[in-house]
């Protein structure tokens, strides 16, 4: 009785667009996490963090794929 050895060869993986969609996918879950926290915070809590109510709620309105700093909070040196 003979042996025969096959060598199986597959092409390599291919980087597909949606791999990298997971990590920008774990930004977005987190600023949703993380402005729905900034939204339920008091005044006090707000004022200890250096931000008003007003750019609280901005940046909890933001679009959950909007995850890039603020212009407006980047211009101003923050």
């Amino acid at each position: 009785m003979t042996t025969r050895s096959v060598v199986l060869t597959c092409p390599a993986p291919r980087r597909l667009p949606a791999f990298r969609f997971w990590p920008r996918w774990g930004e977005m879950f987190r600023a949703v996490i993380t402005r729905r926290q900034l939204r339920e915070m008091d005044d006090r809590m707000l004022a200890d963090i250096g931000i008003s109510r007003a750019e609280a709620q901005a940046e909890a309105d933001r679009a959950p794929w909007d995850v890039e700093p603020h212009r407006a909070l980047w211009y101003a040196g923050r």
